[in-house]
């Protein structure tokens, strides 16, 4: 359950990104996917992330503490906005690249698509990067009010197949509707548990690594494609 949520900070360069040491999710997506409708939603606030009707607003690593520093969503910019040019979309994804790549307290990734389209080029970049480098994700489908449950059915097995990940590690949401949100909460308590087994594990210092190394792998792996 999700009491508190508050707006820590801002990062526009990779060199100032924070290390705060509890774990943190991240958000990503294209733009106008609804990455802040989403965390509005999850926190039962309508104005903790900006909303904008204009796609490419968030330009910046925005951290959000939950619970009072429990953990952190933080908001990745959104990829895949045309009239961005070339210069500023390196600069943004460099610094998600660099947050990706270097954050020793990312547990997972939320990855945003809209469940009414078919992924995009960019969102089976940005999956094909996490596999490659085995950075754990969770996709969740949004705007799900927009279709009707046979139509969300078709469309999950297109997302599915687009993305390599079995149909039911999708999470349907919606925050006009304000459906999902127990799934997505269910999926937070499972990472952060995850997260203080393995941490315990280490501060016990248990001889049998390759046992840990195990553990961690089913952490890392938890979303490969089951297709």
């Amino acid at each position: 359950m999700i009491k508190q949520a508050k707006f820590v900070t801002s990062v526009a360069d990779a060199k100032n990104i924070p290390d705060y040491n509890v774990p943190e999710i991240a958000i990503a997506g294209k733009s106008n996917v609804g990455k802040s409708s989403f965390i509005n939603f999850m926190v039962n606030q309508n104005k903790l992330a900006k909303t904008s009707q204009e796609p490419g607003r968030t330009r910046l690593l925005n951290y959000f503490a939950i619970n009072n520093g429990e953990y952190y969503f933080v908001d990745l910019p959104g990829y895949g906005y045309a009239k961005v040019n070339r210069q500023e979309k390196q600069k943004w994804g460099g610094l998600i690249e660099n947050y990706l790549r270097t954050s020793k307290n990312l547990i997972n990734v939320f990855v945003l698509v809209d469940l009414r389209h078919e992924p995009t080029d960019d969102d089976k970049m940005l999956i094909n990067y996490l596999y490659a480098y085995h950075i754990p994700f969770t996709i969740i489908a949004t705007k799900a009010d927009k279709l009707s449950r046979a139509q969300q059915q078709k469309c999950r097995a297109v997302v599915s197949s687009a993305l390599c990940v079995g149909i039911n590690d999708i999470i349907v949401t919606s925050s006009t509707a304000k459906t999902g949100k127990e799934a997505v909460l269910a999926r937070i308590d499972t990472l952060l548990e995850n997260a203080r087994s393995i941490l315990a594990n280490e501060l016990g210092g248990e001889e049998n690594t390759d046992e840990n190394d195990d553990e961690k792998a089913d952490v890392t792996n938890d979303l490969n494609c089951k297709i």
